[in-house]
Formats: C-alpha cells, sequence, structure tokens
C-alpha cells in the first residue's frame, strides 16, 4: 500500500490526500513529528518537509512530482490532461496555486494561532495526548508573535496576504464563470490544488480532516463568513464531495471550540 508522509494540519498534504482519492488509490498516512520525526524522515529520504509519498522502495518528494509520478505509474483518472495546452494551462495554474494560496493562506493561520490559545488546541489532531493539547495552548502568543516577527510575519505582511487572498479568490471566481472546473469540463490538478489549499482559509464541511467536528466550514472570518466567497467554497466544497474521502470514526472532543479565526 502507498504510504504517505504527512502533517494533518499541512495544505500540501492535504492536496496529495485529494488527489490520491481522486485517483481512487488506498494509502496508509504516517504523522511526522515536528522535530525528531522530520529528522527520520530525513534519514530515509534526503529532506525533512511533507508531503512524502512512499511506493514500494521509492520515496517521492513534493506534492507536485508526486501528482507526476501518479499519473506515471498509476494512469487511470489523469491528473494532468494529455493535450499539451491544456497540460500546459493546468501546470501553471497548480504552480500559481502552490506560490500564492499556500505561501498566503500559511500566514494568515499562523497570525490567528499566535492570537487564540484556545483554537491553537482545537487545531491539533483529534488523537493528541492531552498533556500535549495543554502544552500547546499554554504557549504565550506574545512568544509565538516575536516569532512570527523573527520569521518575516510581522502584522503589515499578514494583512497583505489576507488582501492577497481575496484577490485570488476574486480571480479564481471568475475563472468558473460558466465551466464546472478550472480548465474546462473535466477536473484536472488545477482544480484540486486550489481546492485543497484553500483548507486553511475554510476547512471543509464534511469529515475529511482528522480535526474536531465544531471546526469544520470555520475559517478565517474576513474570508470564510464573506458572502463574497460563497461561490468559491461552493465550488470548492463540490470538489469535496465528489472526490475526497471522508475519513471513517471521527467523533469531536468535549469542550468548545472558536468559531472562526479572527485576525486584526
Amino acid at each position: 500500500m502507498l504510504e504517505l508522509y504527512q502533517w494533518e494540519l499541512s495544505q500540501f498534504s492535504e492536496k496529495v490526500r485529494l488527489l490520491l482519492d481522486y485517483k481512487r488509490l488506498e494509502y496508509r498516512k504516517i504523522e511526522v513529528a515536528p522535530g525528531i520525526g522530520q529528522l527520520e524522515l530525513f534519514r530515509l529520504t534526503g529532506q525533512k518537509q511533507v508531503p512524502v509519498l512512499k511506493d514500494g522502495n521509492r520515496y517521492i518528494a513534493d506534492s507536485t512530482e508526486i501528482a507526476k509520478y501518479l499519473d506515471s505509474e498509476y494512469p487511470d483518472y489523469p491528473l494532468i490532461p494529455i493535450d499539451p495546452k491544456k497540460g500546459a494551462l493546468t501546470l501553471l495554474l497548480e504552480d500559481w496555486a502552490d506560490e500564492s494560496i499556500g505561501v498566503k493562506g500559511r500566514k494568515a493561520l499562523f497570525a490567528a494561532i499566535s492570537q487564540d490559545q484556545s483554537f491553537r488546541k482545537s487545531l491539533l489532531p483529534i488523537s493528541t495526548p492531552d498533556i500535549l493539547r495543554s502544552v500547546v495552548e499554554g504557549v504565550p502568543g506574545d512568544f509565538l508573535s516575536a516569532l512570527g516577527f523573527g520569521v518575516g510575519f510581522t502584522p503589515d505582511v499578514v494583512n497583505a496576504a489576507v488582501t492577497s487572498l481575496k484577490q485570488d479568490l476574486d480571480i479564481i471566481t471568475q475563472l468558473l464563470v460558466g465551466s464546472p472546473y478550472l480548465t474546462g469540463d473535466e477536473p484536472t490538478l488545477a482544480d484540486l490544488t486550489v481546492a485543497s489549499l484553500s483548507m486553511l482559509l475554510k476547512f471543509p464541511e464534511g469529515a475529511y480532516l482528522d480535526l474536531p467536528v465544531s471546526l469544520r466550514g470555520k475559517g478565517l472570518s474576513s474570508i470564510a463568513n464573506n458572502p463574497d466567497y460563497e461561490a468559491f467554497f461552493a465550488w470548492r466544497d463540490r470538489i469535496y464531495s465528489q472526490f475526497r474521502k471522508p475519513l471513517p470514526g471521527i467523533t469531536p472532543p468535549v469542550g468548545n471550540s472558536p468559531t472562526s479565526i479572527q485576525i486584526d
């Protein structure tokens, strides 16, 4: 069976999960613990970042390379159109989404995590031990804010990212006018990439992620609750309902979780 080295809340791990489900491929998730888990991943693959797909004795890193590998080795339900022009457009849109929605979405989420202790705790996978939940919840917001400054996530940078994300969603919504998918009548890697990378802006409604039920359909308040983007998220949720396999046996934890991610 295929094995996916991942983080549950990683957009690019979710991208690969959606690709695998789209291709009707069975796989096993292996959660990589930050730090020691990354060192073990480096020992196996020569790099520390997820996602990494293992197929037999082969390790494939990077979500784009994984997509190409899947089309090569498992050609049913292709991700990249054979037609050269549609194939080129698909890869262009995928690369744009990786560098735009992928990067800016992480910046916006980091700000939310640093501002809301209970939200940090609720974002942990359901299987996380209670003692670790308490540790994560107890990390001071000031410390995370300082860390954000250290990696360039200043308030101005975060606000610019959110503004740019809104422009991106406006563009995608226009591309979908009169068309069920971004490049025509059939789904491609472009659609699956945009849909999956938007998960940090608004979590999908269904039981697709190992996160509390109370977080489904919630997200960055200025985007997730904005009627201007209802059409986009309706399209995204349709992609999920068509192709993403729900997780079995997910139950919510006891306690309250925030209904939206506030960024000041």
